[in-house]
């Protein structure tokens, strides 16, 4: 009987969890695509990321720029920006073309930013 009670649980437990996923987005739980751009080593990644001094404080200072803008959607605020030599890459879904520009714009007023590599895609609602 205790095993049931168990199996029951779980069951739950990966029937909710798939309920989530499933109203997360429009987006393919299949990121494979994703992954194999990431490793053929076109595009910046986080390990790209200089570890310590300034672009790693224009990374910071980009990051509490984005999250303290209350405007921006969930996406917008959890897009990749890794920074080398200056210039802030800034990579991930957004919803729309007024936040990739919005986010671009922002990223340009953070001091010691040269460029920015705005590589944002638009998620369709």
């Amino acid at each position: 009987m205790k095993w049931r009670v168990i199996a029951a649980a779980g069951a739950m437990v990966l029937a909710a969890a798939a309920g989530r996923a499933a109203a997360a987005g429009p987006y393919a739980p299949d990121n494979t695509g994703t992954n194999a751009r990431d490793r053929s080593g076109d595009t910046l990644t986080a390990s790209d990321q200089p570890q310590s001094g300034p672009d790693l404080q224009i990374t910071q200072q980009v990051r509490q720029a984005i999250v303290a803008d209350q405007s921006l959607s969930v996406n917008a605020h959890n897009v990749k920006v890794v920074t080398t030599g200056g210039v802030v890459t800034l990579r991930g879904p957004v919803n729309n073309a007024q936040e990739k520009m919005k986010l671009a714009s922002t990223v340009a007023r953070v001091a010691g930013v040269k460029g920015v590599d705005n590589q944002l895609e638009i998620v369709s609602q």
